[in-house]
This record gives C-alpha cells, structure tokens and sequence, in this order.
C-alpha cells in the first residue's frame, strides 16, 4: 500500500534498468514520476524482472559487475523498490488474460502483477502499451 492515492507505479524490467544503470533512456518528467512514486512508497517490481535480469545477465547481454543476487539486493535498497511477488492469484491471471495478450511468459506475469494489485505499469514493450490502450490493464510509456 502506498501513502499517496495514487495507484503503485510498476516498472517494466527493461525501465527499472534504464533507471538503475542511469542510461539517459528516461526523459526528465519519467523519472519525476519515479522519483515521487518512491517518495510514497510506490514503486513496484514484479519478482520475474529479477528472473530477467538474471538471465540477461547469464547471456552476458548486461553486465552486472557481481552476482545476480548481491546486485539485485544493492539495486533494491538503493532504488527503494519494492518487489511484488508471484502469488497464486497472479499466476492463474497471467494465464487468463483477457483480450487475447499473448506474450513472452514474463510480460504475462508482469500485466498480471499491474492488474491484480491494481499497479499502473511503466513500459515501453509496445504490445503491452497497445493492450493497454484496449483498455486491459493501466499503463504507461516510459
């Protein structure tokens, strides 16, 4: 539960990356948004971006300087995120989406974590944005 009554602001794996690693791939007004969702204890992740990142990492196609989990662990205390597990309920949505999402697995668990916890996710992963502009789960382009 956040102490704003703005809804959490999920990060998509990709933009919370962009955010850790400072990439200069977030416009300024991005980050405010960030910056004040963490100000309330708003910011989210979805559990399987760490499975991501792990794997892009195991692919060499990031570069974390340590292992998975003592970079994930720095990340997290540095970026005040909170990480949203893999419930049951999440499970069986990501299975259940309406509107026809198709999708890698991980981006079906992501939606589902924006959609059971009531999360405005932050992505630029245009399927997902296109979902949302069906009207299927709240988002926005980071």
């Amino acid at each position: 539960m956040t102490r704003s009554s703005e809804p959490p602001l999920l990060l998509d794996t990709h933009v919370w990356l962009w955010e850790v690693f400072a990439m200069g791939q977030l416009s300024p007004s991005i980050r405010t948004r960030i910056s004040d969702a963490t100000q309330v204890g708003g910011l989210r992740l979805s559990v399987i971006s760490i499975w991501e990142i792990a794997m892009l990492a195991a692919r060499r196609r990031i570069e974390l300087g340590s292992t998975t989990m003592r970079w994930v662990a720095e990340a997290v205390m540095r970026s005040h995120i909170v990480i949203e597990p893999l419930s049951t309920e999440i499970a069986a949505h990501a299975g259940e989406l309406p509107g026809g999402f198709r999708s890698d697995p991980a981006d079906l668990i992501i939606v589902a974590t924006a959609r059971v916890t009531g999360a405005t996710l932050m992505t630029r992963d245009r399927r997902i944005l296109a979902y949302a502009e069906a009207g299927n789960v709240t988002a926005i382009a980071a």
